[in-house]
């Protein structure tokens, strides 16, 4: 199975440099934040709206060597959403499962749409 995380290129490209990447998340949460292909959109115009240079990670979830855990979203979140369960990663994103890291730039007025490869 495939899951996504959003990432500024600058993270991207000094995680492949040190072999590692942790996020920004896995020590203050204890996990790395993915999502599947039905809710990658709704995070990123939720989270990411307006922000330029980042990268959609394509992620090959039998490749993890971390445990992925299915678990529901933040407090107060509404709609669909709610009933959604997200994909953590409990520990580092081990850099070999990462398939594809496609250019993800908002469109004009700052939302976003999935790339072409990834559609």
């Amino acid at each position: 199975m495939k899951i996504y995380h959003i990432i500024p290129a600058e993270q991207w490209k000094d995680a492949q440099e040190n072999g590692v990447y942790r996020g920004d998340t896995l020590d203050a949460e204890g996990f790395i934040h993915f999502s599947t292909h039905e809710q990658v959109l709704w995070v990123a115009n939720g989270r990411f709206e307006g922000h330029t240079g980042l990268l959609l990670l394509e992620v090959d979830t039998d490749k993890l060597i971390h445990e992925l855990k299915w678990e529901p979203p933040f407090e107060g979140a509404s709609g669909q959403a709610a009933e959604w369960k997200f994909p953590h990663l409990y520990g580092t994103l081990n850099l070999d499962a990462v398939i594809a890291a496609h250019p993800f730039e908002p469109q004009q007025d700052g939302s976003f749409k999935l790339p072409p490869e990834v559609a």
